[in-house]
């Protein structure tokens, strides 16, 4: 039996423009988010295309980080004994879900198509190879792009070619309720999704109810591992500290929801509570951790992801601290 990994992480930096990783602030976010017991990053950005029917993914530098900018941090996240899982993603200029990328029709669209996916191939080939010589271990290849999955040739000739260019584990970034679909996850060594599934049931909800809800969703996520014996990965998860967001954990709209620790909190005790010792699961990058925090006073009253000085923080630091009892594990 081979060791699998378990991935004690978090997402780092999402939102960061050009230069904000080689700030001071953000240097030391980075050692906040080492001091709650995480072992890896999700070293996560974007760079866009212009609408979702576009054939073009421009490297917009006057925005996306540049590669002097992700050296500086996966070196930063070394220093600290931090592993780094190199997490690049394409968004729409145009303000619609990457899941919508995509073209009308079957046979019309196979040349619109072609010409998507080698773009996206010079996108992440890039990074593959950056991903490479900077010695990050592991490199996310895609990330909710639900219309693009069904194009199965393209994307085992996409991760074929990824292959000969770096050489650690792979991983794809599937969405919750969107697994299934996903005919060539054999391809890869994990399987990734973004793990908001609505498992309070109302607002204010307790751990128990959580509880019951995520042994719910269970079942599917152990057949979908056991189908391609991969390990499970949840590449996203999370909710914000607002009253509601455990039965909406995507939600990052609803500006007007009073505050709440707990719920935030409910959600995480829940969720590392019923995947934390399964066999086939393989750990979770929560979602998300700034680049630049908000002061520590301003923990109780802030409404996002972060849980920076939150009563998260501290369920998170509790299971991290945890060994780990599995009685049997997958090998990727």
């Amino acid at each position: 039996m081979t060791n699998t990994p378990f991935f004690k992480g978090m997402t780092y930096g999402w939102g960061s423009k050009r230069g904000e990783y080689r700030k001071p602030y953000a240097v030391d976010s980075l050692r906040k988010l080492s001091d709650t017991g995480s072992e890896w990053i999700a070293l996560s950005f974007w760079t866009f295309q212009d609408t979702i029917h576009s054939t073009d993914i421009s490297f917009d530098y006057g925005y996306t980080v540049t590669d002097r900018d992700i050296e500086f941090a996966v070196k930063q996240a070394k220093s600290l004994g931090l592993k780094v899982c190199l997490k690049p993603v394409v968004n729409s200029r145009d303000g619609i879900w990457r899941a919508h990328i995509g073209f009308p029709g079957d046979s019309e669209a196979a040349p619109y198509w072609e010409k998507w996916f080698a773009s996206y191939s010079n996108f992440i080939c890039h990074y593959a190879e950056l991903a490479e010589d900077l010695g990050c271990e592991m490199l996310c290849i895609g990330c909710e792009m639900v219309k693009t999955e069904s194009r199965t040739e393209q994307w085992r000739e996409l991760i074929a070619k990824l292959r000969g260019i770096y050489s650690g584990p792979i991983i794809y970034n599937a969405n919750h309720g969107k697994e299934e679909g996903i005919d060539w996850f054999d391809a890869v060594d994990y399987i990734g999704t973004s793990a908001y599934y609505p498992v309070g049931k109302k607002p204010g909800d307790s751990v128990e109810s959580m509880i019951a809800s995520w042994e719910l969703h269970k079942p599917r996520l152990t057949a979908l591992s056991a189908k391609f014996n991969k390990p499970v990965v949840f590449m996203e998860i999370g909710c914000r500290s607002a009253l509601g967001c455990a039965t909406m954990p995507w939600d990052f709209t609803h500006k007007e929801l009073p505050a709440s620790e707990s719920e935030q909190a409910n959600f995480y005790r829940s969720t590392l509570h019923v995947f934390w010792n399964e066999p086939w699961f393989a750990g979770f990058f929560w979602w998300d951790w700034n680049a630049r925090l908000y002061a520590a006073e301003e923990a109780a009253s802030n409404r996002g992801f972060d849980i920076y000085g939150k009563q998260a923080e501290r369920v998170l630091k509790e299971y991290y601290a945890k060994p780990l009892v599995k009685e049997q594990e997958i090998t990727p």
